[in-house]
């Protein structure tokens, strides 16, 4: 079951198919505040929000253009949509060459609405960049992205939902914890550990494990709820080493087949991890859940608003 959730900023990654999973572990009103470090797409924030949840929301990110972006979405949604519009119709001459003159724009000025229209147009919209912390991903030549008229009622369908709810931060994730309140729920999405460490880096920033571990255990010492996505498995292809039982249970969930083991022919099943803190759950053993075991789950939504 899905619901009918903005989802106005594409970000390869994002937990829109997850947000009921991840959601239907808030078992009561207890909460007052939805904080989310790691922004991306916002998309549990914006599941949330759709059915009132929280009475109020944080975005962070260390991504300043995303977070820019978020701001005007939040503040000024017109205004993004007019300049999207106008970059998607930059490129009717030479797709392609208006593109890279956009991403090199980008590299130079930070501009959020050329972010906006990078993250639409790039291939899988997957987000990357370079060492030197310049965007770098190439174009999709098969698809020309979001349209405007659609990408334009996504802008303004979340700032109907944000609008004086949601303050978004350009900060790393630790200060937030840090200031963490007991009536705070965090849902953290850091960059898996296999993008993080070692070889293949594609983000701004990554996150160590052993950094996350040290987070955590300040939320699980102010007894702040949290739920965690951090690794997790494709086929034979593993992302990350669990972490340890002391600081979360882990539920391993089957989201199906990869998108990109489906355009490869491959037949590889990916499961992801949800880490939730030991205060929302008891006695849980891990175990692999499918993502029509939380359909039942969806009825807590009505329930809460």
């Amino acid at each position: 079951m899905r619901f009918s959730v903005p989802h106005p900023i594409p970000y390869q990654g994002s937990k829109r198919r997850l947000a009921v999973a991840i959601l239907s572990h808030i078992r009561a009103r207890h909460y007052r505040r939805l904080i989310e470090p790691f922004a991306g797409s916002a998309a549990v924030t914006l599941a949330a929000a759709q059915k009132g949840i929280f009475s109020s929301y944080v975005i962070g990110d260390v991504l300043e253009p995303l977070i820019q972006l978020w701001q005007t979405v939040i503040e000024n949604p017109g205004r993004i949509a007019d300049q999207y519009e106008a970059l998607w119709l930059q490129e009717r001459a030479n797709p392609i060459g208006a593109y890279y003159e956009i991403r090199r724009e980008f590299n130079k000025d930070n501009d959020p609405a050329k972010l906006l229209y990078l993250l639409a147009r790039c291939v899988k919209n997957a987000v990357r960049f370079n060492p030197s912390g310049e965007f770098n991903q190439s174009p999709d030549k098969r698809r020309k992205g979001t349209r405007p008229p659609t990408m334009k009622a996504e802008l303004f369908a979340a700032h109907r939902l944000l609008k004086g709810k949601c303050r978004a931060i350009s900060t790393d994730f630790l200060p937030l914890i840090q200031q963490a309140q007991q009536d705070d729920f965090f849902y953290l999405d850091p960059p898996y550990q296999g993008t993080s460490e070692g070889r293949d880096l594609r983000y701004i920033a990554g996150v160590s494990r052993q950094r996350m571990i040290e987070a955590l255990a300040i939320l699980n010492e102010k007894r702040v709820p949290f739920v965690l996505s951090y690794d997790g498995y494709c086929g034979n292809r593993k992302y990350g080493e669990p972490l340890p039982e002391t600081i979360a249970h882990r539920i391993l969930l089957d989201v199906g087949r990869s998108s990109q083991a489906t355009l490869n022919g491959n037949h590889d099943v990916t499961l992801e991890s949800l880490y939730v803190s030991h205060s929302i759950l008891q006695n849980q053993k891990h175990t692999i859940y499918s993502l029509e075991d939380f359909t039942a789950q969806a009825s807590l939504f009505n329930s809460l608003v």
